[in-house]
């Protein structure tokens, strides 16, 4: 029986002393591929192997579009609950607890700031609290947004990544669509650039509403963007859809897109097109 007995001693070290790989060190994309935490970071979320786009949040985007340091505007707008919606987990419990886990107030923060030395607003979606869906606090907030934006005569823009409207405000989250496409009408009338970021996912009244109302709508490669999802589609017209359909690509080559970018240059081309709006010299080389 030798073979169930070690027979060269070496360096053996009790169970209870062994320790774990700390977690957060490694990430493994949905392609299969491996990479070091810290690399991910450098590289802005994206996969230096197979170009994936991790889902990010507010304060990522924040930092790769802002050069240093930025101001966020109106921080402490949280949703009440004007339809005292109830079900098996109360919309204000849900609200309460999607604050702790995230520390967001809600699904989007605004906040102004120099990109490339230019003053800009930038409105972000964030899809950890309640999967971005947009209440009445994300209307006000893109309102707000275009507001700092008419007042200090500078160019706007905004990311989505939304699951639609929230169904726990009923028809006022339906009425942020209205709210928002009119205040960038505004935006328009008074000659300032808007960029529409689209980022995975892009869905219901977000896609219905400001999310392709901007000057220039751009988007980050393998988005999903849409109204209602594939499956829905495809059970509504009863035909199968075609390969990549509602990805950014798909979109592009149908005339719905302007542009799809990595995010390791976005805040190079959002600046080239707010230069090409406002027929400014280019800014950066790197553009």
């Amino acid at each position: 029986m030798a073979w169930f007995k070690r027979t060269i001693k070496g360096i053996q070290t009790a169970t209870k002393e062994k320790k774990d790989t700390p977690e957060g060190l490694w990430h493994k994309t949905p392609t299969g591929k491996i990479i070091d935490t810290d690399e991910l970071e450098q590289n802005f979320y994206v996969s230096p192997e197979d170009g994936f786009h991790l889902r990010i949040g507010s304060e990522e985007y924040f930092k790769i579009l802002f050069d240093s340091s930025y101001k966020e505007l109106d921080s402490k707008i949280s949703s009440k609950d004007p339809l005292k919606f109830s079900d098996n987990k109360s919309y204000k419990k849900r609200t309460k607890e999607a604050e702790k886990k995230t520390g967001l107030k809600d699904a989007i923060r605004i906040a102004v700031g120099k990109s490339l030395g230019l003053e800009i607003v930038v409105a972000c979606m964030d899809f950890r609290y309640i999967g971005g869906s947009m209440g009445s606090v994300v209307g006000e907030k893109i309102t707000r947004a275009v507001d700092q934006a008419i007042t200090k005569k500078i160019p706007l823009v905004i990311i989505s990544k939304s699951g639609g409207a929230r169904m726990m405000e009923g028809a006022i989250s339906l009425m942020q669509m209205a709210k928002t496409s009119a205040k960038l009408a505004q935006l328009s009338n008074s000659k300032l650039p808007y960029v529409s970021l689209c980022t995975d996912p892009t869905t219901g009244g977000t896609t219905a509403s400001f999310a392709m109302l901007g000057d220039i709508n751009i988007s980050e490669p393998g988005a999903l963007i849409g109204f209602a999802g594939p499956r829905v589609v495809k059970d509504t017209t009863g035909k199968d859809l075609p390969d990549g359909f509602q990805t950014s690509e798909f979109l592009l080559e149908h005339g719905f897109l302007d542009f799809i970018t990595t995010r390791t240059q976005l805040k190079h081309k959002i600046n080239l097109y707010f230069d090409l709006i406002l027929n400014r010299p280019v800014r950066s080389s790197n553009i």
